[in-house]
């Protein structure tokens, strides 16, 4: 009793190993893309240690950028390729089976409660959203999951985060996580796992629910994680039904086993009052500098972003395609949509979604992370802003002098209709 999901994940994994002042614990997945995991591969390779702990463990991506936009990324996209290759990763996907990795991880159902998740990539985090601890780490740390299977960490505090009442119409996750870190600000969570409760977390989607978590770590979280139910349950069924013998309610009870104890031992509760909630985007270069789209009202963009490991799922697209149906984005802006993985871009074609962007004016791209980062597919140029359903503000995030609004999709089509930042309560 007293344990916080995170508590009984790491007593679950823990090694009996000597590391002073952390904790050793053993990794169920290891995710690699080609922007970070390269230098730890060429590492291992020097050291003479070109191997890995369980291909079936692993999980690699090229999803950064892609396809490669210059020879430098090409040799970087073929490191990763060619050791996926040698180590006989069965679970890697290449240009057009590729997607970002956030969301096609999840797809694939890599992910269960209580697993332990790493990977060099700061919103790892968004896999708690299974009721995973799930945490972005650095290249060294990186190399030793690839090689053993572990990774010490210290053991996080835990913060609780309860959602009082239900989101309006018009206010999404995308907002409800945007408040929330403006209230905790962007240090207020540093070295601390952030869990989600209430109402309306276990109303959400898993799509909501992966926002949420993705963004923890703009709150300085080690990880977000709401508690696996019924809703991830549905999510994984078809992955994990063979193994509690196609019996739902044994599953259930397992996922629920995860649950935090209800006298678990907190460094901090936060009620939010979701009922009192607006649509709001972020200004300035960090993400707790947040307003409402009232108080941004007006103010000009040059690009709209809709896509990324945040927004760039079935549901964000959907939103984003009710708003824009019929209509036209302002001539004095781009859109650009970047589906999240290759399925979710067939169902929106399926749906009608891709129809409706193209017939608004918008550019649709391969599922890729690279405008989101300012590497490729959307960069902007010294002085432009952009409206993006993106996680990061910082100054040059999106391409050096360039100006970046976080929001939901939905403000991010009401704004492309009107080349100017806009409430999407007036479309709904």
């Amino acid at each position: 009793m007293k344990q916080t999901i995170a508590d009984k994940i790491f007593e679950k994994h823990l090694r009996n190993e000597p590391f002073p002042g952390s904790f050793v614990l053993d990794i169920d997945v290891v995710m690699c893309h080609e922007i970070t995991t390269p230098t730890a591969i060429l590492d291992l390779v020097a050291r003479g240690k070109d191997r890995v702990f369980d291909p079936t463990k692993i999980k690699a991506v090229i999803d950064h950028v892609t396809p490669s936009k210059d020879s430098k990324t090409a040799a970087q996209a073929k490191v990763l390729r060619d050791w996926a290759r040698r180590n006989e990763i069965k679970d890697f996907f290449d240009v057009g089976r590729n997607g970002v990795c956030h969301a096609i991880f999840p797809e694939k159902g890599f992910i269960r409660p209580g697993y332990t998740v790493i990977m060099g990539d700061s919103h790892t985090c968004t896999h708690g959203a299974f009721g995973a601890f799930s945490a972005g780490v650095g290249t060294t740390d990186l190399e030793v999951g690839i090689l053993k299977g572990v990774c010490a960490f210290r053991k996080p505090a835990t913060i609780k985060i309860n959602i009082n009442g239900k989101l309006r119409k018009g206010v999404y996750a995308k907002d409800l996580i945007l408040h929330i870190i403006s209230v905790l600000t962007v240090n207020g969570a540093t070295d601390h796992v952030v869990e989600f409760h209430g109402e309306q977390i276990t109303e959400m989607t898993m799509e909501s629910r992966m926002t949420l978590s993705n963004m923890a770590v703009e709150m300085g979280a080690t990880t977000g994680i709401c508690m696996p139910d019924e809703v991830t349950l549905d999510f994984l069924w078809e992955f994990v039904k063979e193994d509690y013998n196609n019996d739902k309610e044994a599953a259930l009870a397992d996922f629920k086993s995860w649950h935090s104890d209800d006298d678990a031992v907190y460094a901090k509760v936060v009620e939010i009052d979701a009922d009192a909630l607006v649509p709001v985007a972020t200004f300035g270069y960090k993400p707790d500098q947040v307003k409402t789209m009232d108080e941004l009202s007006g103010q000009r963009v040059d690009q709209v972003y809709l896509g990324s490991c945040t927004n760039g799922r079935l549901e964000d697209l959907a939103v984003a395609a009710s708003i824009l149906d019929g209509k036209k984005i302002a001539d004095t802006v781009r859109l650009i949509v970047s589906p999240a993985t290759p399925d979710i871009y067939s169902k929106a074609l399926e749906a009608g979604y891709i129809k409706i962007f193209m017939d608004a004016g918008a550019c649709l791209t391969n599922p890729t992370c690279g405008a989101c980062l300012g590497m490729s597919n959307g960069v902007l140029a010294e002085g432009e802003i952009c409206a993006s359903t993106t996680n990061r503000n910082f100054n040059g995030r999106m391409g050096k002098g360039g100006m970046v609004h976080l929001m939901s999709p939905a403000s991010a089509a009401a704004t492309a209709i009107n080349g100017k930042i806009t409430d999407p309560r007036e479309y709904l």
